[in-house]
């Protein structure tokens, strides 16, 4: 039987907690494991190296090239890309072995399962968070401005089809750290909202919009079944709402 040579690919910086789990599950179906680092100050590149991992390092500039980057340094065309903090299942595991001697179509999507403060989160929208994470590389590439990159398959590529299984995914060890994190990611949100030549922020975008994220989140989505972790999430990611128009509107008054 065929099976096609797999890479898996992942994007680093200062990951030493995260990395070694999600090399450990990815061996099973790997070819090659090949990290990405973006000169890491802690003992990744160690870590990394000591499970039999190519570290190419690699300065970084946005997700999208970065993550466009790896995918090129990769030795096959099919290509699995995980973030540090992810870690497959056995049954998704199963599954990619699948794909590998029956492989359909442009690529595969796989459920993410959130670790939040040590909590696994089912509702809120947070789960089955699909993403296109298999692909042959030669059918698309990665895309997305400053943030929330996608894998895009070229025009007259079938649909991706699931993997079953899930990636566990772990998040956050602390509201702390989501906080640190949100302060971030919407840093770069406004600054992504920019480039898109958006310049007008209301009290809509202020007041009701956070308002929504939390209803939509906590009640229409379930998160109050996630008891609290649901409810920390609803809020926070609420706040990131205000805070990402916020800073948008202090930009654009400057």
């Amino acid at each position: 039987m065929l099976v096609l040579p797999l890479s898996v690919v992942v994007i680093t910086f200062n990951e030493e907690a995260n990395i070694a789990r999600c090399l450990e599950a990815a061996r099973a179906v790997a070819d090659e494991l090949v990290v990405i680092d973006s000169f890491s100050t802690d003992r990744t590149v160690e870590i990394c190296r000591a499970l039999g991992a190519r570290v190419v390092q690699h300065a970084f500039a946005g997700y999208v090239e970065q993550k466009n980057f790896a995918t090129a340094q990769a030795r096959h065309h099919h290509v699995l890309q995980l973030d540090a903090d992810e870690v497959l299942t056995e049954e998704l595991r199963r599954s990619i072995q699948a794909a590998r001697e029956n492989w359909r179509g442009g690529g595969y999507t796989l459920a993410r399962l959130t670790n939040y403060c040590g909590s696994w989160v089912r509702h809120g929208g947070w789960y089955p968070d699909r993403k296109l994470r298999l692909y042959d590389r030669r059918l698309g590439h990665w895309e997305g401005l400053l943030l929330h990159e996608r894998y895009e398959l070229a025009a007259g590529q079938p649909a991706p089809l699931p993997l079953a299984g899930d990636a566990l995914h772990f998040s956050y060890d602390s509201v702390e750290q989501h906080v640190r994190q949100l302060n971030r990611f919407t840093s770069i949100a406004a600054d992504e909202l920019w480039l898109r030549g958006k310049r007008r922020v209301s009290w809509f975008h202020l007041l009701l919009k956070p308002a929504w994220k939390f209803v939509h989140g906590y009640f229409l989505r379930a998160g109050f079944l996630d008891g609290f972790a649901g409810l920390s999430i609803a809020v926070i990611s609420a706040w990131g709402v205000f805070l990402k128009f916020a800073k948008l509107k202090t930009k654009a008054a400057a």
